[in-house]
């Protein structure tokens, strides 16, 4: 087969699964691509936690021989992929993004890393997150810090920091990453990737908490659902899982014409959370366009008024304020002070919210989760900004970098959290950010969020992919400095 412009390194998984069955390339030659491509970004980049090359040789040898004697394990066998270093990988440690941790290996794989090894995947390495994930940044107290492939300046985001980055580093096709309010889809929108969060309870996960889930970064929504596949493969360990469905991942409608796929869908369009930073016009301008761009194959788009309330951002908020000032006030003091400081900040009112404010506070969960289901219902899918702002400082803590508005940006994204709906972001354009003339222009991605209807997960790839077909093209990836 032919080899990508860019190397083995930055075939798709798919494109590796047809020349694994084929014969035409070797699951260890494609490694040592990527294992080479980490080596090159990484002194920039630090978008890895336990990098172990070799066991990552090993993994794909062991594939290698399953491939030579047809024994393979289906298409995930010998793809190269990482982790987030907040599932469980057995033997390896989890700091959770914080120096205040203590680092025990695991003993077992978390249900979305067993899938994979069953599958035959290589593990590259864990990524990076933030402290304990409260964060949409690539800052941390443990890690150094993470930074945006596309400008080292800027931040990738968070709290799947290293997972959107070492996507649009080319550290392999395939990133595994957590989502609680937007940690999957706000990074990767700022590093111009494919990120999915996946309806809850579609992948199981371990611990399982409201609004968390697992789910794929990629370059190509194709990708995304080679692996959805495996990982949303039942496991007992998750108590909020969806029973087993056979859903035909894998059929993206790339054999029809994307109008086909398109005509007739009745698609919102929200532009106004109803709270958080209003979106930048150059973003609203990208969305707008790529609403345009359905509309012209035949989709029906209609604005979405805003459903989200204050009220609901500020309840939110506060439990989980107060949920991580329990567990970080637990800690002994030594370990309390080497927590990052705006997390310390962010929790530190804890101490003093009332049972009412608590109780008040997680009322809003469910509040959030019936307005956005509400809302949604009428629609195949809606589209809106994944973030309001392109990506921001690379040292900030979060875009505004104050403990006190640090949800501000998430107001596209946490509904699809609280209401369990599926929801991705692609890649809709560049654009230079008004609050840093300094950046280049044509260097900071722009998401957009399609969202589906509670567990349409195949409808919002669908609907993804078609849109990745017909929008205009991407620039080239960004390459290591040299």
């Amino acid at each position: 087969m032919a080899v990508s412009e860019g190397g083995l390194h930055a075939l798709s998984a798919v494109e590796m699964h047809q020349a694994f069955a084929a014969g035409a390339l070797s699951p260890l030659d494609v490694a040592r691509a990527v294992v080479a491509q980490v080596e090159r970004w990484e002194p920039h980049l630090h978008a890895t936690w336990d990098f172990d090359a070799e066991e990552a040789l090993a993994m794909a040898r062991a594939s290698e021989a399953r491939w030579r004697v047809g024994a393979a394990l289906g298409p995930m066998d010998g793809v190269p992929l990482t982790i987030k270093e907040n599932i469980a990988t057995r033997g390896r440690a989890m700091p959770l993004g914080t120096a205040a941790g203590v680092l025990v290996a695991a003993r077992t794989d978390a249900p979305p890393a067993a899938r994979l090894r069953e599958a035959g995947a290589v593990f590259v390495a864990r990524t990076t997150m933030p402290d304990y994930g409260m964060l949409s940044s690539g800052l941390s107290s443990f890690h150094a810090l993470t930074r945006n492939p596309w400008n080292l300046a800027c931040n990738p985001g968070g709290s799947s920091a290293g997972a959107a980055a070492a996507a649009a580093a080319g550290y392999g096709p395939l990133h595994l990453g957590t989502d609680i309010g937007g940690s999957i889809r706000l990074p990767a929108g700022w590093c111009g990737v494919a990120g999915f969060k996946p309806s809850a309870g579609r992948v199981p996960i371990h611990p399982p908490y409201t609004g968390r889930v697992a789910g794929p970064l990629a370059r190509e929504v194709a990708d995304v659902a080679l692996v959805m596949a495996t990982l949303s493969q039942p496991d007992v360990r998750d108590g909020t899982r969806l029973p087993p469905q056979a859903i035909a991942w894998r059929d993206l409608g790339d054999e029809q014409e994307p109008r086909d796929i398109l005509r007739g869908l009745r698609v919102g369009l929200l532009l106004d959370a109803g709270w958080g930073l209003a979106p930048e016009p150059a973003i609203v301008a990208a969305v707008q366009a790529a609403a345009r761009t359905l509309e012209a194959a035949g989709a029906i788009v209609e604005p979405l008024p805003a459903f989200t309330t204050r009220e609901m951002a500020d309840g939110i908020n506060l439990f989980w304020r107060m949920r991580s000032w329990l567990e970080i006030s637990a800690l002994p003091r030594e370990r309390q002070a080497r927590v990052l400081p705006y997390i310390r900040a962010w929790v530190a009112e804890g101490a003093h919210f009332t049972a009412t404010q608590v109780f008040r506070g997680q009322a809003q969960m469910a509040a959030l989760r019936d307005a956005a289901l509400a809302a949604c219902e009428p629609f195949d899918a809606v589209l809106s900004p994944v973030a309001p702002l392109p990506a921001f400082d690379a040292t900030h803590a979060s875009p505004t970098n104050d403990p006190l508005r640090a949800m501000e940006h998430i107001a596209f994204t946490l509904p699809a959290n609280m209401s369990g709906q599926p929801a991705i972001s692609v890649p809709c354009g560049q654009v230079a950010s008004e609050h840093d003339a300094a950046a280049p222009r044509g260097t900071r991605p722009v998401g957009l969020q399609i969202t589906g209807r509670l567990h349409d997960d195949l409808g919002v790839l669908r609907v993804a992919r078609a849109f990745e077909r017909l929008r205009p093209p991407q620039p080239p990836w960004p390459q290591p400095p040299r």
